[in-house]
């Protein structure tokens, strides 16, 4: 048996385990030992005792004595088995290390994850401290996955937590690929919509289309905002995955140009209005010292109050606000028997919600096929990437279009690198006829949101 020793104060023992005031005498239990209905209770010193729990995996294996959705046909093998396999083989990573991260990695290692690892970009903020609670005060400036995992493995024994500062595109298919599972603590939509595209591109499938198995790496993501969350369980080519979800996402919040720039009447206007004057990394402290000033130097002018460094990098980096408890109620969920989905609202009460949510047969990760999209032959170039770019199921940010015409690759537009987007800029304003594409050709669209290109098939 593995034991679990706790310190704790005698009145809190006698308000759980009311079954141990007889042995208490003079504020102190005398006494060497009782069994109680937590484990065994052992006299330590003065106000103080031990609690001597029971076998720690006691709840773990309950939860995988379960079965749930997911679970595949005809497995069986003894729980014991199992937690080995998990505790001993499995490798995860966490994606992010913000309020759902802290949560996750604390959450995975408690339940006997001994190999994790955790990538994250960002440095830790003065203003993270409230509910990142994994960072102290002298940890401020010091990348979040490095402190992090350091934290982690020290404090749970047996844990190792490997930390990679970085973006995550940075790290290439086999590294992805060297994991039994992904669990995402993202606050971005770009973000979540690229670790999806990533994690399709792992699969393989066969000369007649089937989808080999033993390619899939599950996905579980996790996402808050004030007292709302959500968990997606995606099982790549399987279920339904983010792109099959884009539309039920919260569009972000753009303020009208002529408001900004006429007549602003909320600190975020003085922000926005600064922060269209140039190119602003959101991760750079110069960066966003410089917008908070030329913020404040706005919001004078029109004497607007409430302009703040914390509120110039949130609507900078476009960061959602997060509360403690909903990153901890999701991040238990991550856990979870789910079918795929989980929503959870505690504005008003608590609603808990939990739901299967069916694939999209045209969507641009998982239908492994080109997507159909409804187009004119006298649409100019510039109408249909602005077509791509603001249809509620494509969402793109900045597509990049290539084509086979006459028998040759030819790139109709890419707006990076500078010298490619000048030489393919008078292409825009030509029609998709002009370009000579023809009514189902199939293009390849690379974007942001995604690692590969993107096959659409011209329907017009």
């Amino acid at each position: 048996m593995v034991a679990l020793e706790v310190v704790v104060e005698i009145d809190f023992i006698l308000r759980i385990v009311p079954e141990c005031s007889p042995y208490l005498v003079n504020g102190s239990i005398e006494m060497l030992q009782v069994e109680t209905s937590c484990g065994y209770l052992m006299m330590k010193s003065g106000r103080y005792c031990a609690v001597l729990m029971g076998d720690k995996w006691t709840h773990i294996d309950k939860l995988l004595s379960r079965s749930g959705p997911l679970a595949v046909e005809g497995f069986d093998e003894t729980i014991e088995q199992i937690r080995s396999f998990l505790q001993d083989q499995v490798r995860i990573l966490v994606i992010g290390a913000g309020g759902l991260g802290c949560e996750l990695l604390k959450d995975l290692a408690l339940m006997g994850f001994r190999n994790l690892d955790v990538i994250d970009m960002d440095t830790i903020d003065l203003s993270n401290l409230n509910r990142q609670f994994l960072f102290r005060e002298e940890d401020i400036g010091k990348p979040k996955a490095e402190v992090a995992a350091k934290v982690i493995s020290q404090r749970i024994s047996g844990c190792n937590v490997n930390p990679h500062y970085c973006r995550i595109e940075e790290k290439d298919q086999s590294f992805y690929r060297s994991f039994a599972v992904v669990v995402c603590g993202l606050d971005s939509i770009v973000a979540r919509r690229w670790i999806n595209s990533m994690m399709h591109s792992l699969l393989h499938y066969d000369k007649s289309g089937q989808l080999n198995q033993a390619s899939i790496v599950p996905l579980i993501d996790g996402g808050t905002e004030g007292f709302q969350g959500n968990v997606r369980v995606i099982f790549p080519g399987l279920t339904a995955c983010i792109e099959c979800m884009i539309s039920q996402y919260t569009p972000q919040v753009n303020f009208p140009m002529c408001t900004i720039a006429n007549t602003p009447r909320l600190p975020e206007h003085c922000i926005e209005y600064a922060r269209v004057g140039g190119p602003l990394d959101g991760d750079n402290p110069e960066h966003l010292t410089w917008l908070y000033e030329k913020s404040q130097a706005r919001a004078a002018e029109f004497q607007i109050t409430g302009v703040t460094y914390r509120l110039t990098q949130g609507v900078a980096k476009r960061i959602i606000p997060n509360v403690a408890s909903t990153s901890a109620v999701i991040a238990g969920n991550c856990a979870q028997h789910l079918d795929n989905n989980l929503i959870f609202n505690d504005v008003e009460g608590i609603y808990a919600y939990a739901y299967k949510y069916d694939r999209d047969p045209d969507c641009l990760a998982c239908s492994n096929k080109p997507v159909p999209v409804v187009c004119s032959p006298n649409m100019t170039l510039d109408h249909f990437r602005e077509k791509l770019c603001t249809n509620e199921k494509f969402q793109l940010s900045a597509p990049g279009i290539t084509a086979s015409i006459g028998g040759k690759r030819k790139t109709l537009y890419m707006s990076k690198p500078p010298a490619l987007e000048e030489a393919t800029r008078p292409n825009l304003n030509k029609s998709l006829q002009e370009l000579g594409l023809e009514p189902s050709q199939i293009i390849q669209v690379v974007d942001v949101n995604a690692v590969g290109a993107i096959r659409f098939q011209l329907d017009m």
